[in-house]
C-alpha cells in the first residue's frame, strides 16, 4: 500500500516540459559557456591546428612510408625470384644442349661408322648457306698434327650443331675445339684471327680442367659479339686420344634482355653474379674498346668497400634468398636476390628506398602547405568572430528560450505515432504504415519505419530466395566434386612384383591436379601425374579436357613422347585460354621393370634407390602442354630394381606453406620418404599426406595435393 501510494503522489512531468526545460537549460549553459571559452581559447586554435597538421603529416608520412617499403620488399623479392626461375629455366636449357651435344661428340669418338668424309669451308671459303654447315678453324702450326680421321669425326658435329643451335634462340653459336688445335664454328663466320688457338681461351681450359659442364667468365668474343659467356664441357676418348671441348656461346646483350632485362621504377635494375662474386650482367657492362685477345676484368662485390653489399654478396655466392637495405654513397637501396641453381649464379633486383618513399614524402609536403593555409585563415576570421560573437550572444539568449518552447510542443505531437508504429513492427505486422507529416526528421523517421516494414519483407523474400539458391550451388559443386572424381582411377592396377598406389586431394570443390594409370597394349601401364594452372572450376573443366586428350593419344601409342606430344597438339587446338598443364608421363614395363618416360615442365619425380645413389631426380627435357603446338620432348629410360621406390607428385606437395609462410619443401618430402619406404605405398602416400598437413598446421590448403607412388617389391 505504501509504494502504490508513493507511485501515485509522485510528480508526473510530461515529455514536453521535460524537452523545454532541458533546452532552455543546456543552451543558456552552452551559450554562457561557450562564450567564456570562445574568448579564453580562440587565441589557441590556430597553433593548435598548425600542431595538428604538422603531426598529421608526420604520421600520414610515416605509415605510407612503412607500407610502401613493405610493399615494395615483397614485390622485389617476387621479381628476384621469377627472374631466377626464368634464368634457371634457360641456363638449364643450355646445360641440356651442351650434355646433348658432348654425348653425341662422344660417340662420334668411339664409333667410326658414324663419320664420312666431307668437304670443310674455310673462312675464305663462304658457302651458299652459312646456316648450312660449319667453318674450320686451325690454330696456327696445328694442320700437320691433326689426324684426318679426327678432323672428319668433327665435322660430323654439324649433324648436332645445326638443330641444336635453331631451336634455342638465345645461343650466339656452338663449336667444338680439339685438344690438337682445330676448331668446327656454327654457323659459319668469317673474321677469325689468325693468331685464335681455342686451347687457350678460358672456356676451352675451364673445361679440361673440372671434367664437367662449366660456365666461363665474361670475356670479349673474338667474333664481335661484345662481352660472352660460354657453357663448355670436356668430351675424351682414351683409345683414339682425342680430347674435344664442346661450347655454346651466350652475349651477355641476350642475357641483359632476353633473362634478366628487368627496369625497377626510373632507376632500379636486375644483375646477376656468379658463385665467386664476379659481375657476369649489369646494366651499363660492356667490353669498350677492348680487343678480343685482352682479359676482361669483371667487377667483383666481394672485393667492395662497402659493407652491407659484401655481405649481401656472400648470401648470393651461398644460394640464400632475401632482401636486404644497403648504404651507398648515393643513397639506400633494397637489394633482393634468388639464386640461379642451374649455374650456381645468382640475380639480384636494386631499387633506391628514395624512389619507394618518395610518393610519402610529397603527400607530407602537401599536407604542410595546406596546414599553413588553414593557419592563416583562421587567424583571419579570429577577429570577426569575436566581434559577431558578443552581438549575437544576446540575441541568442532570447531566441532560444522562444523556440525552444516551439519546438519543444512541435517535438512531441508525432512521438505518438512513432511509438504505435514500432510496437506494430514489434509484433511483426509489417504492412503497418506511420502516417506522419511534419516536413522534418520525424517524417524522415516514418518513412524509414515503413521503408523498414518494406525493406524487412523484401529481405525475409530474399532471403528465402537466397537460401535455396545457395544449398542448389552447394549441391551442383558436390556433384561436379563427384563427377572430378569419378574421372580419377578407382584403384591402381594389380601388378606382380609392384605396389603402385595414387592419391589426390583438391584444394577447392574442384581442382586441377589428376593422375591416371592407362593401359598400353596388353603388358604396359601408362603412369600420368599431371597440375592444370589455376585453381577452381576452370581448372577442373581445363583438367577434364587435358585427361581426355591424354588418355586417347597415350592408349593406343606405345612411343611416350610422341603420344604426349600428339596429346599436346589437342590441347592447344581445343584450349581457348591462356591455361596450361604440367605432366609427367611413363610407361612401365612390369615384367622388364623398367619405366620409359618423358617430362612436359612438371615437378621431377624422386627415385629412391638401394645403392649409392640413394636418391635421384627423373629429368628429362620439355616444357608445359598447351603453350606451343608443337614440343620437344626428352624420353628417358630407368631400369628399377627391388626395393626401389618412385615418388610422383605435384608442387602442391612441396609449395605448401606454415604460418610462417615456409615451404614444405623438396628436402623434407625426401627425408619422409626415407622414413617410410618400409611402409607399403599407400603407407607411404599416407605418411607424407599427415606430414604436410602438420608442417601446414591452421594455414588452408592453397594448392591441390596429388602423390603417386611406386615401389618395387
Amino acid at each position: 500500500m505504501r509504494s502504490g501510494k508513493t507511485a501515485g503522489n509522485a510528480v508526473r512531468i510530461s515529455v514536453r516540459t521535460k524537452i523545454l526545460l532541458v533546452f532552455l537549460a543546456l543552451s543558456v549553459s552552452a551559450l554562457l559557456v561557450t562564450g567564456l571559452l570562445a574568448f579564453v581559447q580562440m587565441g589557441d586554435v590556430s597553433r593548435f591546428a598548425m600542431d595538428r597538421s604538422d603531426e598529421l603529416g608526420s604520421r600520414a608520412m610515416n605509415d605510407s612510408t612503412a607500407a610502401l617499403e613493405q610493399d615494395a620488399r615483397d614485390s622485389l623479392l617476387r621479381l628476384a625470384k621469377d627472374q631466377a626461375y626464368i634464368s634457371n629455366i634457360v641456363f638449364e636449357q643450355v646445360n641440356g644442349e651442351i650434355d646433348t651435344m658432348a654425348y653425341y661428340a662422344g660417340e662420334l669418338q668411339t664409333d667410326p661408322s658414324m663419320v664420312r668424309e666431307r668437304h670443310f669451308y674455310l673462312q675464305d671459303e663462304p658457302p651458299d648457306d652459312i646456316y648450312s654447315t660449319t667453318v674450320l678453324f686451325l690454330a696456327p702450326g696445328a694442320e700437320a698434327d691433326i689426324p684426318l680421321a679426327e678432323r672428319n669425326a668433327a665435322g660430323m658435329m654439324d649433324d648436332i650443331f645445326i638443330p641444336v643451335y635453331h631451336a634455342d634462340p638465345h645461343l650466339a653459336g656452338v663449336y667444338v675445339g680439339t685438344e690438337s688445335g682445330m676448331s668446327m664454328i656454327y654457323p659459319w663466320v668469317t673474321g677469325l684471327n689468325a693468331s685464335f688457338d681455342p686451347r687457350m681461351r678460358g672456356w676451352f681450359t675451364q673445361a679440361k680442367e673440372s671434367g664437367s659442364v662449366t660456365w666461363s667468365e665474361p670475356y670479349v668474343d673474338l667474333l664481335g659479339h661484345g662481352l660472352m659467356v660460354t657453357c663448355s664441357k670436356p668430351v675424351n676418348d682414351p683409345e683414339s686420344g682425342w680430347f674435344w671441348v664442346i661450347g655454346a656461346d651466350v652475349t651477355i646483350e641476350t642475357i641483359n634482355q632476353n633473362i634478366i632485362g628487368t627496369q625497377v621504377g626510373n632507376r632500379g635494375y636486375a644483375m646477376l653474379i656468379d658463385q665467386h662474386g664476379n659481375v657476369i650482367t649489369r646494366p651499363g657492362l660492356s667490353s669498350g674498346d677492348m680487343r678480343w685477345d685482352e682479359s676482361f676484368v669483371t667487377e667483383n662485390l666481394l672485393d667492395s668497400a662497402n659493407p652491407g653489399l659484401v655481405a649481401v654478396t656472400r648470401e648470393m655466392i651461398n644460394g640464400r634468398t632475401g632482401i636486404a637495405r644497403v648504404m651507398f654513397e648515393d643513397g639506400e637501396r633494397f637489394i633482393a636476390y634468388a639464386p640461379v641453381e642451374s649455374v650456381n649464379w645468382s640475380v639480384a633486383v636494386v631499387m633506391p628506398v628514395e624512389e619507394v618513399i618518395a610518393p610519402a614524402l610529397s603527400t607530407r609536403e602537401s599536407i604542410l602547405a595546406a596546414s599553413e593555409d588553414t593557419a592563416s585563415h583562421i587567424g583571419s576570421q579570429q577577429e570577426m568572430m569575436r566581434t559577431i560573437f558578443s552581438a549575437m550572444f544576446l540575441v541568442l539568449l532570447a531566441v532560444v528560450g522562444v523556440l525552444t518552447l516551439i519546438f519543444s510542443r512541435y517535438l512531441t505531437r508525432p512521438l505518438e505515432d512513432l511509438k504505435r508504429g514500432s510496437e506494430a513492427i514489434g509484433r511483426g505486422d509489417l504492412e503497418y504504415t506511420v502516417e506522419v507529416h511534419t516536413g522534418d526528421e520525424f517524417e524522415d523517421l516514418a518513412d524509414s519505419f515503413n521503408h523498414m516494414a518494406a525493406d524487412l519483407r523484401e529481405h525475409v523474400a530474399t532471403l528465402r530466395r537466397t537460401t535455396a539458391e545457395k544449398e542448389r550451388i552447394l549441391k551442383e559443386l558436390e556433384i561436379a566434386k563427384g563427377i572430378q572424381q569419378s574421372f580419377l582411377p578407382d584403384a591402381a592396377p594389380v601388378l606382380p612384383g609392384i605396389d603402385l598406389q595414387g592419391f589426390n586431394l583438391p584444394a577447392a570443390e574442384v581442382g586441377g591436379d589428376f593422375y591416371d594409370f592407362i593401359p598400353v597394349g596388353e603388358e604396359h601401364w601408362g603412369l600420368v601425374i599431371a597440375d592444370v594452372s589455376g585453381k577452381g572450376v576452370p581448372a577442373a573443366l581445363f583438367m577434364a579436357l587435358s585427361r581426355t586428350l591424354i588418355r586417347a593419344s597415350a592408349a593406343h601409342n606405345p612411343d611416350p613422347a610422341e603420344s604426349i606430344r600428339e596429346a599436346n597438339r589437342n590441347i592447344y587446338l581445343d584450349s581457348k585460354t591462356s591455361m596450361f598443364v604440367t605432366l609427367f608421363y611413363a610407361i612401365l614395363d612390369p615384367r622388364e621393370k623398367s619405366l620409359t618416360f618423358v617430362n612436359a615442365g612438371h615437378n621431377p619425380p624422386l627415385l629412391f634407390g638401394t645403392g649409392n645413389e640413394r636418391i635421384t631426380l627423373l629429368k628429362a627435357k620439355g616444357i608445359a602442354l598447351g603453350v606451343l603446338d608443337e614440343i620437344e620432348l626428352e624420353s628417358v629410360e630407368v631400369n628399377l630394381k627391388p626395393g626401389d621406390i618412385a615418388v610422383l607428385y605435384t608442387d602442391g606437395v612441396t609449395e605448401a606453406a606454415n604460418e610462417q609462410d615456409e615451404e614444405y619443401g623438396v628436402a623434407r618430402l625426401e627425408k619422409i620418404v626415407e622414413l617410410s619406404r618400409h611402409l607399403s605405398s599407400r603407407g607411404i602416400i599416407d605418411a607424407v599426406v599427415q606430414d604436410v598437413r602438420a608442417f601446414a598446421g591452421n594455414r588452408p590448403q592453397f594448392d591441390d595435393i596429388t602423390l603417386m607412388v611406386l615401389k618395387i617389391e
